[in-house]
């Protein structure tokens, strides 16, 4: 099992926006191609600030590569795309695997 950590810088005064596009035109799609999300997630006050993070869970890497593939062979994945990058400062992506002793995970 692996688990896709994603975060996103959103725009200073563009959260809500970012919210709405990703709502709208990208959760849909994701939950299509990749399933339910282990999280989605904004910061508040705290530590850095502007931020979406989102986790989701694959059996492999090859399952990670097949789903995102089928999700970016989708024709609205552009619109999303062209709605929701404007909005983004930065991306950060991990890729991560339990610790030994984090059973059932």
């Amino acid at each position: 099992m692996i688990y896709d950590h994603r975060t996103y810088t959103i725009q200073p005064g563009k959260m809500g926006e970012f919210l709405k596009v990703y709502e709208a035109k990208g959760w849909p799609l994701q939950r299509k191609y990749l399933g339910e999300p282990l999280g989605y997630f904004t910061s508040m006050d705290i530590g850095e600030l502007n931020q979406v993070v989102h986790l989701w869970r694959y059996e492999s890497l090859a399952d990670r590569a097949e789903r995102r593939a089928k999700l970016q062979a989708d024709p609205a994945w552009p619109d999303y795309l062209g709605s929701a990058l404007p909005l983004v400062q930065h991306m950060a992506n991990k890729i991560l695997t339990p610790a030994p002793f984090m059973k059932g995970l």
